[in-house]
């Protein structure tokens, strides 16, 4: 089978390529948006991250002419009614980095005692024949009240998983691979390729 990842952030791409390779799918022969000169913008302007996940895959899929997969993650903070959610890439303006996400949210969240979060990942596989599947992972935890660590990317210096005392970004790769929103939502994809016939 031929998939396209339809993402340009590498963090995520390499996590992807990582855990199809821990399930032992070494039959994918996978692609990105940079083999296709001309793969379009996909502007993520759903409400939800099932619509932007869904539009991204579709959006590979029709351009392409190959089974394309397309996640989008959130981050859920109680606190704030469930912001930054959908746009947590963008939660601090066009053009922001991690770190200006990051510190725009330990300032929203100064006055509160409750930091419940909750990453959420859904994931969309779009086919040629027309069949979609959408499957979704999460993983509870806290805002932190500090960055945290070096690794991983986004708000990981922020988050400590549930049954930790470490945000993301001190527990490292290894670590997050085994537990994270977008490995629950990727190894369910997984076995949907696994069974599918296209």
């Amino acid at each position: 089978m031929e998939l396209v990842i339809a993402t340009r952030n590498q963090d995520k791409l390499l996590e992807i390529k990582e855990l199809f390779l821990s399930a032992g799918l070494d039959n994918i022969s996978f692609f990105g948006p940079e083999n296709f000169p001309g793969y379009p913008e996909v502007i993520e302007n759903g409400k939800t991250q099932r619509e932007n996940a869904l539009k991204k895959a579709r959006a590979g899929r029709d351009f392409t002419g190959k089974a394309t997969l397309a996640e989008d993650s959130g981050l859920e903070v109680q606190a704030l009614g469930g912001a930054p959610g959908v746009y947590s890439a963008r939660f601090a303006g066009k053009g922001c980095v991690y770190r200006d996400n990051n510190l725009k949210l330990l300032a929203m969240m100064e006055k509160f005692e409750n930091r419940k979060a909750m990453f959420r990942c859904v994931a969309a596989i779009a086919f040629p024949n027309g069949d979609e599947r959408v499957v979704e992972g999460t993983v509870d935890g806290c805002i932190s009240r500090e960055l945290l660590g070096e690794a991983g990317f986004g708000y990981d210096p922020l988050f400590i998983p549930s049954g930790y005392d470490k945000t993301f970004g001190q527990l490292g790769l290894r670590v997050k691979q085994k537990i994270s929103h977008r490995t629950h939502a990727i190894l369910a994809a997984i076995q949907v390729l696994k069974n599918v016939r296209v």
